[in-house]
């Protein structure tokens, strides 16, 4: 009979902030492989340790990544544009912050311009920097949304995103084909509902 796992308590263990050396990692990975039941020195193992943290190297990229940084050259030149900027279905992949695995979607960002814009692509870059981190949906949506608002001082800002989960697909209740959407409006798209509207009827 096996004995019962007794936890360690907390200061058994370093949670200081330095960021751990590429052998501490490699070593934790080995004990999750041993932990799962499996031989880490078997021969198709003995890579594992440093490609998983390879991995989460780009996994979790979005911690080196300043996202207002990526939103910090805007361009004047516009002629007047005024309506509303849209990039729709930027695909994201990021983590969920408790279970560690897998959050898939697509997300719709828009915003309506104040005298400036700034290169589309930087708004697909802003997904990116907060997708690649621990995340909840709803933190995520709010954390671009407001990122750009900051930065950018725009009329207004829509983030809609949609996503499934693989902690609810893959484990637990397993539900796959099952999104989740949230979605933050902030200045004109919460306060003029033709706005809010026009956004909502051109993502469909």
């Amino acid at each position: 009979m096996n004995a019962p796992v007794v936890p360690l308590p907390r200061d058994k263990f370093d949670y200081s902030p330095a960021r751990p050396t590429r052998a501490e990692t490699e070593h934790a990975i080995r004990t999750l492989l041993r932990w799962a039941g499996d031989d880490p020195d078997r021969e198709g193992l003995l890579d594992t340790p440093g490609r998983v943290a390879r991995a989460y190297e780009e996994f979790f990229a979005g911690y080196r990544t300043d996202p207002a940084e990526i939103l910090a050259r805007t361009f004047a030149e516009t002629d007047g544009y005024d309506e509303m900027v849209m990039l729709r279905g930027v695909r994201f992949e990021s983590h969920c912050e408790h279970h560690m695995v897998p959050i898939i979607g697509t997300a719709h960002v828009a915003y309506m311009p104040n005298r400036r814009v700034v290169g589309i692509s930087k708004l697909a870059r802003v997904v990116e920097a907060f997708s690649r981190r621990l995340q909840i949906q709803e933190r995520l949506t709010a954390q671009i949304a407001d990122t750009i608002q900051e930065v950018l001082q725009p009329r207004g800002v829509a983030v809609v995103l949609e996503a499934e989960h693989q902690c609810m697909s893959t484990r637990g209740v397993h539900k796959p084909g099952v999104s989740m959407v949230t979605r933050r409006m902030l200045g004109c798209f919460r306060e003029d509902k033709a706005t809010r509207q026009e956004f909502l009827s051109m993502i469909g």
